[in-house]
């Protein structure tokens, strides 16, 4: 067994079965959409984050690291930080309009 780590295979107590491969149900990845395609969403929130206004960018259809990187480039050229959760992006601020000629400097045409 190459990979036989314990902490995948939580609620599997125990199988008589010799050849009984486990599997994991792992989140399924879309491939990712050309720049040109993509239909991104940036929107500015408040609720929830006490009080701090926060810039989201939604919208991507991708792979998590291509995301990532779409977030680290973000954060560089706006100077900010921020994070990557649940498909979207979150920098800190208020940066809309500082987001949105980014990403269509980027080639991001599709962007709200």
């Amino acid at each position: 067994m190459a990979n036989n780590d314990w902490k995948d295979r939580l609620g599997v107590v125990f199988s008589t079965n010799s050849d009984y491969q486990y599997t994991t149900d792992a989140p399924e990845q879309h491939e990712t959409l050309p720049k040109n395609e993509q239909r991104l969403r940036v929107s500015i929130e408040k609720n929830g984050r006490g009080g701090k206004v926060v810039t989201i960018v939604k919208g991507f259809v991708g792979t998590f690291d291509d995301i990532k990187s779409l977030g680290k480039y973000l954060k560089t050229k706006c100077g900010v930080g921020g994070s990557v959760k649940d498909d979207e992006i979150i920098i800190q601020g208020n940066l809309k309009d500082k987001v949105i000629d980014l990403l269509k400097a980027d080639g991001y045409n599709n962007t709200k």
